[in-house]
């Protein structure tokens, strides 16, 4: 007779801890791709223009006035690390083009070499607006980056 009631009694045990395992979610990362579409970046087909990741860019002016030199560059890659050079130094960030053509940059991680005052100046000028940067546009070969204080112009580098 206790052989019975113990088997009946594991009988329900191992039903009710079926149903329980069915209704439990599982723990961990759910399955899928490991990377999910980031809902800010504009999807194909979209209304709004694509980013062109992965282009090199090269900057021709700030706020109109045009660079001149070693003129400082813009790159961002399909991970969204922004590369570049900004006329004295090296830099990298992080860059989210954004719905309605937005573009938010990181902050910067820099070299730190010394050059020219009138060169360094004209470096903080490109960062501060690249870091500044609100819109974005392509006319052409032309990327026009739309920043708080006016607009930096690039061309598509080779």
């Amino acid at each position: 007779m206790y052989a019975l009631r113990l088997a009946a009694l594991l009988a329900a045990l191992a039903t009710v801890s079926a149903a329980h395992a069915q209704t439990q979610t599982p723990i961990g990362r759910p399955a899928g791709p490991a990377r999910q579409v980031d809902t800010k970046v504009p999807q194909p087909g979209e209304k709004d223009k694509i980013f062109p990741l992965g282009s090199s860019w090269v900057a021709v002016s700030l706020n109109g006035k045009p660079f001149g030199g070693d003129r400082p560059s813009f790159a961002l890659d399909d991970q969204l690390r922004a590369r570049g050079f900004g006329g004295c130094n090296n830099y990298s960030a992080t860059a989210y083009p954004l719905r309605e053509q937005g573009l938010a940059v990181g902050p910067f991680a820099l070299t730190k070499k010394s050059c020219d005052k009138t060169i360094m100046a004209t470096e903080q000028a490109f960062l501060v607006a690249l870091r500044t940067s609100a819109k974005w546009d392509i006319l052409g070969s032309t990327l026009i980056v739309r920043t708080q204080n006016g607009e930096l112009r690039f061309e598509r580098a080779l």
